[in-house]
């Protein structure tokens, strides 16, 4: 089986500030048959929306307006949710105890996509 195929029928959070970025990432995704992508631009939209629906899995954009998008990790965390991360600073632009989760370098392409999001759906 594919990579992207592990994917298919997937319900995937963006969390995303810039919403070009978003909506690329929601094309992709759609592409390789997703599901559902869920949109969130800021902290308090993604904490709301996980109060009622459960993805999974997410991409979170670690620098949301100059807020750092932990909260979200934490909450999908304790929900067991796989997420990965996407900055354009790398595994060093992480506070240290997220430097074990799955990052995706910003600007990615679909193949890199596909390989965090497999990454952090393997565990």
């Amino acid at each position: 089986m594919s990579e992207a195929a592990e994917l298919q029928v997937l319900k995937i959070l963006v969390v995303e500030d810039e919403s070009i970025v978003s909506f690329l990432i929601e094309d992709t995704l759609m592409l390789l048959g997703c599901g559902e992508v869920w949109h969130a631009g800021a902290i308090a939209e993604a904490l709301t929306l996980l109060q009622d629906r459960k993805p999974d899995a997410a991409v979170l954009d670690v620098n949301l307006s100059g807020m750092p998008v932990y909260p979200v990790a934490e909450r999908l965390a304790a929900l067991g949710v796989p997420f990965v991360f996407a900055t354009g600073y790398g595994r060093n632009g992480l506070a240290p105890e997220w430097r074990d989760r799955p990052v995706i370098q910003k600007p990615f392409d679909e193949n890199t996509l596909v390989g965090g999001l497999t990454q952090a759906l393997a565990g």
